[in-house]
């Protein structure tokens, strides 16, 4: 199930961002199962992907489970369009503590490659 969280309209892309009401297993803020390994410990995560125009760095910081910053470290994404869609993406994620949010439309690349990116970073410890 989806539920709708936020529209805002820029002048080249109309952001809609939805989040599942189900949480993927493994990730921050979900609860453990039999067998799933615990979320990254507190501390500051770096991972990165693919954006639309190119690598996509991100820092995330991890406390008592939860994701309570992401800074973007470098991106080469339109700052109107890639670069608006990322930062209301870390909005999103660090209020709902999950990656499981859709892409943001007219920035679908740049968001995929930021979802993506800080997911690595939650993974890599």
């Amino acid at each position: 199930m989806k539920h709708l969280i936020g529209l805002t309209i820029l002048p080249l892309a109309v952001i809609i961002l939805t989040f599942t009401a189900v949480l993927p297993s493994g990730c921050a803020g979900t609860k453990q199962r039999a067998g799933t390994p615990p979320g990254p410990a507190d501390g500051i995560y770096e991972g990165s992907a693919t954006g639309y125009r190119g690598i996509i760095r991100v820092q995330v910081r991890m406390e008592a489970g939860a994701i309570t910053e992401i800074i973007i470290i470098d991106s080469r994404e339109d700052q109107n369009v890639g670069g608006a869609a990322m930062e209301e993406l870390a909005e999103y994620i660090t209020m709902y503590n999950t990656t499981s949010i859709d892409a943001v439309s007219g920035a679908t690349e740049s968001s995929k490659g930021f979802l993506l990116a800080v997911e690595n970073a939650i993974l890599s410890p």
